[in-house]
């Protein structure tokens, strides 16, 4: 049975888990590439094993419907399990150094090696794929690992800290319960490498320890809407990526740009969408068909943003308390500097802003954070090239939303205000995995780069030169108001 009350960790004993852990990385404990297929494996039989109790705990922590709950996290986080059990030889292997006349010699090779021991500061809104995705990349690439789950969603952690040691070697993994005593005194301590969400707090401590960080943030993703696009489909799969876990996805898309003179189609596609997605009478509100906000003191931040909107509500708005209750909302004419705006709304709340363009909505993308995705809906090559092209973002999706996270072979990550590192899968591995430069020189090479030695001589250098010569292409021509001008800029 899982335990609804988390039991936080005594601040004594997180000092004593860092020195085992570290004790463990020393005696090589996941040196062998099977101890860590061992590690993964059972990581997976955890899951599957207590595959209904999760859902339990998700239903407690977050009203999750268990469909979304298999969907988003159980099945894709089993899965992730299978694919480095899978690949991690390939992985790991050694890998030679591109060929290069002058240095095949030294044999030149990176070798795949493990960081040590990590800290991995995981959030509430998805307590199982972003507490377990990162420990499967770090124990596939070697690392000792701690875990510290989200209290916000204490019947999951619980869960998840009951079950480690269960499934996995004491000596590899652990789990740390708290809230911010318990964080900073891990933050207090060196790692290999930590991860989080509260990326000011993180990196500030982890400046002090010299521990290298990611960071997996979230920020205002935007949607850009073609009104030529499948308008049907579109809607379909915007609501679904904006209702999903009740909007706290960090990749939800958080709010619509579509041109002036088709906002009002848009929303009605979204309209129908949302009927069929939660049929009247008992719509969003019904048991089981929608999920519900974290706490109450998120639910009052996201409530307070959508009373003091300017734009008018056209689908939703319906909020409950008690229940931490908040329907899915669509809200039509926002602006830029409207209270939707000016946050992360991590809610089921989508506002509609419309722009003169598609210039204007690029504008409108580049004057704020670079997000953690881009969304585009539109079947013309031209316009989704034109915005991919001129934004950044973490990630730029044409056609669907949230699905990207799950898709093997594509890394998951931020730029700027949004994050930084990527993980999933081969991601994480190579997040968490230390490049490692080797080489070996035979002494005959010295018949050849002996001039490297003192004493120096013109004579030396001149062979160097013409041994390690580079011949670079022609020097660049531009040719300005009939003149032609090369290589220099004035």
């Amino acid at each position: 049975m899982s335990q609804t009350e988390l039991k936080y960790t005594p601040l004594e004993e997180i000092d004593t888990i860092h020195a085992t852990l570290r004790q463990s990385f020393r005696a090589g404990k996941l040196k062998s590439i099977a101890d860590r297929k061992v590690q993964i494996l059972q990581l997976a039989y955890l899951l599957q094993d207590n595959y209904d109790e999760f859902k339990k705990t998700f239903a407690k922590d977050l009203g999750r419907p268990g469909l979304e709950t298999a969907f988003l996290e159980l099945d894709s986080t089993i899965s992730d399990c299978k694919i480095a059990y899978d690949r991690v030889e390939k992985w790991a292997r050694t890998e030679k150094a591109p060929f290069n006349f002058h240095f095949a010699a030294f044999r030149p090779v990176i070798r795949k090696e493990p960081k040590g021991v990590v800290l991995s500061i995981s959030p509430f809104n998805y307590p199982v794929w972003l507490a377990l995705g990162p420990m499967i990349g770090a124990l596939a690439a070697g690392n000792c690992f701690v875990l510290k789950p989200s209290e916000l969603s204490p019947a999951t952690s619980g869960l998840i800290a009951e079950l480690i040691p269960k499934y996995l070697d004491p000596d590899v993994v652990r789990v740390v319960q708290g809230a911010i005593p318990e964080t900073t005194r891990l933050l207090e301590l060196p790692w290999a490498h930590s991860s989080g969400r509260v990326a000011k707090i993180v990196c500030a401590a982890a400046a002090k320890t010299l521990s290298p960080v990611s960071t997996e943030l979230g920020g205002k993703s935007p949607v850009v809407i073609d009104p030529k696009c499948d308008l049907k489909t579109a809607a379909n799969r915007i609501l679904w990526g904006k209702c999903a876990n009740a909007g706290q996805t960090c990749v939800a898309p958080d709010y619509v740009l579509v041109q002036e003179d088709s906002q009002d189609v848009v929303i009605q596609a979204l309209k129908v969408a949302h009927d069929e997605f939660y049929p009247p009478p008992s719509g969003p509100a019904a048991e089981g068909a929608f999920g519900r906000i974290v706490n109450h003191a998120h639910f009052h931040r996201v409530k307070g943003l959508l009373e003091r909107t300017a734009g008018k509500i056209v689908v939703g708005g319906e909020t409950n308390e008690n229940d931490k209750y908040i329907s899915p909302t669509i809200v039509k004419d926002v602006k830029g500097d409207d209270a939707l705006m000016s946050e992360e709304l991590f809610a089921p709340i989508l506002p509609i802003v419309p722009v003169k363009s598609l210039d204007d909505a690029i504008a409108f993308i580049n004057d704020r954070d670079n997000p953690l995705a881009l969304y585009v809906f539109s079947q013309d090559a031209a316009f989704k090239t034109k915005v991919f092209d001129n934004t950044a973002s973490g990630s730029a999706i044409a056609n669907d939303t949230l699905v990207h996270c799950a898709t093997d072979g594509l890394p998951f990550g931020g730029i700027g205000p949004s994050g930084s590192g990527y993980h999933t899968r081969k991601f994480s591995f190579d997040l968490f995995t230390h490049l490692r430069a080797s080489l070996d020189s035979p002494s005959w090479v010295d018949m050849i780069f002996g001039s490297r030695y003192p004493p120096y001589t013109a004579k030396k250098e001149s062979f160097l030169k013409w041994l390690l010569a580079v011949k670079l292409p022609p020097r660049p021509r531009e040719v300005v108001k009939g003149h032609v001008k090369v290589g220099k800029y004035d």
